[in-house]
């Protein structure tokens, strides 16, 4: 046996394993996640009674799915325009700052702290007798002072602020991540030629961080459409349907109401509005570029 033959033999042995367990749990799970949403099998009959395209129609026709999605929304322009600052607060940490290292280890903290404890406290943090009123009373502010989890004008906002706190660390320390892989020569020329922070920032950092910030993008349109656990821990999609998000939407469809037809083709969807939005955020990248 020849050593090119041997080679393929082992490169081949080695592929194996990772692609049978792509094809048994990616691929399958999601050609039947398919097969489902064109039923309306409620999850525990034995067999599949197919209704065709009936489950897409009454997704469309849904109004708690545009609610929930109008709710997605919000996460998704908050959080896209909390990005400048997070590329700031990175710059400031990556910079000689006293205690930068204390300052990263605090920005990142939120986001590996378990989530249900973080929902707990922060329906506690918002509760009408929580800290968040009295911090307003204390500063005799209290015609500020809400329900800030029962009123449907400003319950998303407030669940927004909570993934903000959460998952903006992450964001930060990518950043940081990728700063620190930029030549400091660049800087330093930039300082000779007479470039301030904010000319640096925007014609040094931003350019060579992109790649980075077209990862936080699709992390932003991804985690915008799939949040699940901050609405669904502290407010359960309450008021009503105000405070929904897709997935909410999509989770209670399957497991509480057993629409496991409609869940299925609300997932479908998921997946090519998760794909679709992200490709046009890559090429609109590409065109500035």
């Amino acid at each position: 046996m020849s050593y090119k033959t041997q080679r393929k033999i082992i490169i081949t042995a080695f592929l194996l394993v990772p692609m049978a367990l792509l094809l048994m749990l990616l691929v399958y799970p999601t050609l039947k996640l398919l097969q489902m949403s064109f039923t309306d099998w409620d999850g525990l009959t034995s067999g599949l009674h197919y209704v065709g395209l009936d489950n897409y129609k009454e997704l469309m026709h849904s109004d708690e799915v545009w609610v929930s999605l109008k709710n997605n929304a919000t996460y998704f322009v908050i959080h896209l325009l909390a990005i400048p600052l997070e590329i700031v607060v990175a710059s400031v940490l990556v910079s000689r700052l006293r205690a930068a290292k204390f300052y990263k280890v605090v920005t990142f903290m939120p986001y590996i702290i378990n989530g249900v404890a973080v929902a707990y406290m922060f329906t506690f943090f918002f509760s009408p007798e929580g800290s968040m009123n009295q911090i307003l009373h204390l500063f005799g502010l209290d015609r500020l002072s809400q329900s800030w989890l029962s009123d449907n004008h400003v319950v998303n906002f407030t669940l927004v602020f909570i993934s903000l706190w959460k998952y903006s660390g992450l964001h930060v320390i990518l950043f940081i991540a990728a700063m620190q892989s930029i030549p400091a020569d660049y800087y330093e020329a930039a300082t000779i030629d007479g470039a301030n922070r904010f000319q640096q920032l925007r014609h040094i950092t931003v350019p060579g961080i992109i790649t980075v910030i077209e990862l936080i993008l699709f992390l932003n349109v991804r985690g915008a459409l799939q949040v699940f656990d901050i609405p669904f821990l502290v407010t359960n999609g309450g008021p009503g349907y105000d405070s929904s998000t897709f997935m909410v939407y999509t989770i209670k469809t399957a497991f509480q109401y057993n629409h496991f037809g409609l869940a299925g083709a609300m997932a479908i969807t998921l997946m090519l509005l998760i794909a679709i939005i992200s490709f046009v955020q890559s090429k609109l990248i590409t065109i500035r570029r």
